[in-house]
């Protein structure tokens, strides 16, 4: 099963908000993204059954590591990208809302060859 974006945007927030706080819950991660509760509620359900995420009895979110590797994958690339564009001289506002379009729709090729450049540029 294809994961879909807003799915990659659910697993890399829980791992940003886990990095912050040992206990997440759905009301943080809908604060978080600014989205309604039921909304969370049935991202939430539809991740758990996908095995992407587990849900223990007292409400906190842990990423599975099949979760985990899809969010530290997002997560990297909108960093990456983030920086990247900042140093082309792109406003750090403008650059952070660009490459979260752009993390879920980079090829891997594409994004290796970023990641490859930007990794010369800082070793100069």
């Amino acid at each position: 099963m294809v994961l879909q974006e807003s799915g990659e945007m659910y697993l890399e927030t829980i791992l940003i908000l886990s990095s912050d706080n040992v206990f997440v819950r759905a009301i943080d991660v809908g604060e978080y993204m600014g989205f309604s509760k039921p909304s969370v509620s049935r991202a939430m359900s539809n991740l758990r059954q996908d095995g992407y995420v587990e849900i223990a009895a007292n409400g906190a979110i842990t990423l599975t590591q099949r979760g985990r590797e899809i969010a530290e994958k997002i997560y990297e690339r909108h960093t990456l990208l983030t920086e990247f564009l900042v140093h082309l001289g792109v406003s750090e506002k403008t650059a952070t809302q660009d490459a979260c379009k752009m993390e879920h729709d980079i090829s891997d090729e594409s994004f290796e060859a970023i990641k490859r450049h930007a990794s010369q540029k800082s070793a100069k």
